[in-house]
């Protein structure tokens, strides 16, 4: 009996392993999910693109615009706190905005001015409003023949300001009537009916004047009804305004709507010969 429980243990122990795992599979090996070396787990899809861990938004998230909006928001905080400050709010502050504005643009910029008599008529009528360009002359330019200026009359003409037709300009002689019964510049006769009043003749006062450098000799439209250069030839200046006076240059009419227009230099003073010291 013992030696028979000796070779039942002895074919016991001679199986081989394999006989104890059961038999190798050599086929292919499907398997789940795999592993990646750091033990996530991932999927492949159709594509050939792996997708794993939490999703991923391309839009911008509301965390990164909430900071921008605030720094919107912080940049016009100084204005929220100015409108709070005002009486009105908002609508007050705005218009005092409007107004600084308009008060820097006529300082530097335009100016309008009331035509008050008929001394440029027919192109600028009573009651007429004309936007002055006051940077005309502010770089280096300055006045020239034909041009239709605003300037400041105290101590000269009155104290007030004038609207005019420049005429003459430093260096220049003005004679009226010449050998044509025309205005003459420096010997050369001009054709002022484009602009002169209807009816009126060049001048019922005679003169002959030089016009000093740096000065303007100036004469309104309507010869008949404008109080200008020849009316005070006996003054201070001899009836000469310096160019510093000049306020600037009339280049629109603003109003009435139905008179909206620019204000043009005529062609009539285009052939003067320039003198020593003008400026066309």
């Amino acid at each position: 009996m013992d030696t028979e429980a000796q070779h039942v243990e002895r074919d016991r122990s001679s199986r081989t392993p394999e006989a104890e795992t059961g038999p190798d599979d050599s086929g292919p090996v499907t398997a789940g999910p795999e592993e990646d070396p750091g033990g996530a787990e991932t999927t492949s899809d159709a594509t050939g693109t792996e997708s794993g861990g939490p999703e991923s938004d391309s839009g911008p998230s509301e965390e990164t615009s909430e900071p921008g909006t605030r720094e919107g928001r912080s940049r016009f905080s100084w204005l929220d706190r100015a409108a709070d400050s005002v009486p009105g709010g908002r609508i007050t502050l705005t218009g005092l905005v409007c107004l600084l504005f308009l008060l820097l643009l006529s300082t530097f910029v335009l100016q309008p001015f009331q035509i008050p008599s008929g001394s440029m008529e027919s192109g600028l009528r009573i009651g007429d409003r004309v936007l002055v360009n006051k940077l005309a002359y502010r770089f280096g330019s300055e006045p020239r023949r034909g041009d239709v200026v605003v300037f400041d009359g105290t101590g000269y003409f009155g104290d007030a300001d004038y609207v005019k037709r420049v005429v003459g300009v430093g260096g220049d002689r003005v004679v009226c009537c010449g050998r044509e019964g025309r205005l003459e510049v420096n010997g050369r006769s001009v054709d002022e009916s484009a602009f002169l009043h209807p009816g009126d003749s060049p001048s019922d006062v005679p003169f002959d004047v030089v016009v000093p450098a740096g000065s303007l000799f100036l004469l309104g439209d309507h010869r008949g009804a404008s109080s200008d250069s020849r009316d005070h030839l006996g003054s201070p200046g001899g009836g000469m305004i310096p160019v510093d006076r000049v306020i600037g240059r009339a280049d629109w009419i603003a109003w009435p709507v139905g008179r909206w227009a620019g204000i043009d230099r005529p062609d009539a003073y285009a052939r003067v010969p320039a003198a020593d010291g003008a400026h066309g």
